[in-house]
């Protein structure tokens, strides 16, 4: 029984036709369907699986859900007993209320977020199959991510009130869902409040983190590139479409990953993050990043923290 990955994101957009020209003309993902009540599914040409973002119409933008993909359907009714040990709400969902996917559960980490679990999602292969495939597909628009990589979900955070749901949900996927800690953020005058979290499911830095602020939100969804050349010219790609840039190209100290942070025309943040980082392992020893340090941590190259970055989040 495990969490293979994170599946898809479901974010909720002011505009339609803005918010899909921004995915795949500025992004480079291909719309793949329309559902009955407007929602749109997209993927990265190098995703297998139908889709890794939903974007629905909303009055306020934001995230709706979170999933991730479990190894086998035996799994989830696994997980829907742990969690529902664990002392949380969980609802199983029949095969096609989200389409393309089998049967889900659906439940609300400690800090409110909405996450799903799944085990099936129609398989559909990546643009340049499994046959003796090229190393990228011809036609590719805008910046040409690859995949979704992670998404960072700001939860609440007030010591004074003894509030700390980065914590909470901290230990809710560790304990419940087999994630295990990479990178932590610690504050306070002793050293000992935990801030921000980077947690794994695989060999990445980071599948999902959690980063405390005054109300739950999306910080941002990630989408993956090879390399820093392919950052630059993301970043060419959007200054070219005047799309809103928060952070230029930089380097994160925590994660040591490339990055660019910009928005999408309803005001969700977006990230083009690049490299591997590091390899990690369940085993290896937890990077802590001191208070002193958070600049750094964020923002490698200036040591500088950008108001906008910690304060602006949907």
């Amino acid at each position: 029984m495990s969490v293979l990955r994170i599946g898809h994101i479901n974010i909720r957009v002011l505009d339609m036709d803005a918010a899909v020209g921004h995915y795949t003309n500025v992004l480079g993902m291909e719309k793949v369907h329309e559902d009955e009540n407007g929602n749109v599914y997209l993927k990265g040409w190098d995703e297998w699986d139908k889709y890794s973002v939903i974007l629905s119409q909303a009055d306020k933008a934001g995230m709706d859900h979170i999933a991730y993909k479990v190894s086998s359907d035996a799994a989830l009714d696994e997980f829907k007993t742990k969690i529902a040990d664990y002392g949380l709400a969980v609802e199983e969902e029949a095969a096609g209320v989200l389409p393309f996917v089998g049967r889900t559960l659906r439940f609300s980490l400690p800090s409110g977020h909405v996450m799903r679990l799944y085990a099936e999602k129609e398989l559909v292969g990546t643009a340049v199959g499994n046959i003796n495939p090229d190393p990228w597909p011809d036609g590719l628009k805008g910046a040409g991510v690859h995949w979704l990589d992670h998404a960072l979900l700001m939860c609440e955070l007030n010591p004074e009130a003894g509030i700390n749901t980065v914590a909470e949900s901290t230990q809710f996927m560790i304990d419940v869902l087999g994630f295990y800690l990479v990178e932590q953020v610690v504050v306070g005058p002793e050293g000992n409040i935990q801030a921000a979290t980077w947690l794994s499911c695989t060999n990445t830095p980071h599948d999902i983190a959690f980063v405390g602020g005054p109300v739950s939100g999306l910080h941002h969804a990630a989408f993956f590139l090879d390399s820093w050349d392919d950052v630059l010219k993301a970043a060419d790609v959007m200054a070219k479409n005047r799309v809103k840039i928060d952070v230029t190209p930089q380097r994160h100290g925590i994660t040591r990953g490339y990055t660019i942070y910009f928005f999408d025309p309803s005001g969700n943040r977006n990230e083009t993050f690049a490299g591997l980082g590091y390899l990690a392992q369940p085993d290896r020893p937890v990077i802590t990043w001191t208070e002193d340090q958070l600049g750094r941590g964020i923002f490698y190259h200036t040591g500088e923290l950008v108001e906008s970055f910690t304060s602006v989040y949907t």
